[in-house]
């Protein structure tokens, strides 16, 4: 069992540096102050409370995809919500990634149960953050494309664009980036056309 002292370490990036290596049935039990993801084994912190623009996208993002998806077989799910990724082997106890996507798109709906998702999502977004930036560019990035996420779009509030990767022979490729004044649209799903302009907040006088 953690001291508390050694909890409050171990949720600090860089969680490299630390060389435990926890799984779904240890995630289940972690008792932490602050909501973590574990990615490869690793305990990552979540961000601070997301700030009130990354939450005005967020919203604007949920709003869009819901009248988008909401007669599809397709549904929509947002943060905090459980994604339990295959990463090393198929056993749900033993997978060593559990995320929490800010929004996610699954269209099997065998792999919903009541604690979250066990299995693939078919598109992600995450919408970054300077504290986020590694963790969604890079560690996130990587078990998305190794697990098979087939849609991963990139948000980047900052600069008001959005990034989309497509997964083509287990590798994910750059589709397309769209600014604030496109129509953004996704490669899987041909019927999702969103105006940015609608997602991005409008800049205050």
């Amino acid at each position: 069992m953690m001291k508390t002292e050694d909890k409050k370490n171990q949720v600090e990036e860089p969680v490299s540096l630390y060389s435990d290596k926890y799984t779904y049935a240890d995630y289940l039990k972690f008792d932490f102050e602050e909501m973590v993801e574990l990615i490869r084994g690793k305990i990552f912190k979540m961000s601070p409370a997301p700030s009130s623009n990354h939450q005005r996208i967020s919203t604007n993002l949920t709003g869009e995809l819901h009248s988008i998806f909401k007669k599809s077989e397709c549904n929509l799910y947002h943060a905090p919500f459980d994604v339990i990724l295959p990463i090393e082997n198929k056993k749900r106890n033993q997978s060593n990634t559990v995320v929490q996507p800010d929004l996610c798109i699954i269209c099997d709906s065998s792999k919903i149960e009541k604690a979250g998702c066990f299995g693939v999502p078919d598109l992600v977004i995450e919408i970054i953050s300077p504290n986020t930036s590694k963790k969604d560019l890079e560690y996130k990035y990587s078990v998305y494309e190794e697990s098979g996420v087939r849609e991963y779009w990139i948000v980047m509030p900052e600069v008001e664009a959005v990034v989309i990767y497509v997964l083509e022979n287990g590798k994910y490729q750059k589709f397309k980036a769209f600014g604030k004044e496109d129509e953004l649209y996704s490669s899987i799903f041909p019927e999702m056309k969103i105006k940015l302009d609608d997602v991005f907040p409008k800049q205050e006088d």
